[in-house]
């Protein structure tokens, strides 16, 4: 995957995590529904923090010697 593809994934997510955070903000939603949006806050941003961290080791330069 290239860093493009990657960031874009986690632009998604990160999207995706800021609706579902604020339709838990909502007064309309019921307990149930505030307890399912829980579940899948905490899987959107587990998968976040994942997708982030790859795409901070793939733009570390690597510690390899270049010859001369």
């Amino acid at each position: 995957m290239s860093i493009r593809e990657i960031a874009r994934q986690l632009y998604k997510l990160q999207k995706e995590i800021e609706k579902l955070e604020k339709s838990l903000n909502e007064n309309s939603v019921s307990l149930e529904e505030k307890e399912e949006i829980r579940k899948k806050l905490k899987q959107l941003r587990a998968e976040r923090d994942k997708v982030k961290a790859i795409l901070e080791g793939m733009k570390k330069k690597p510690n390899i010697r270049m010859p001369r």
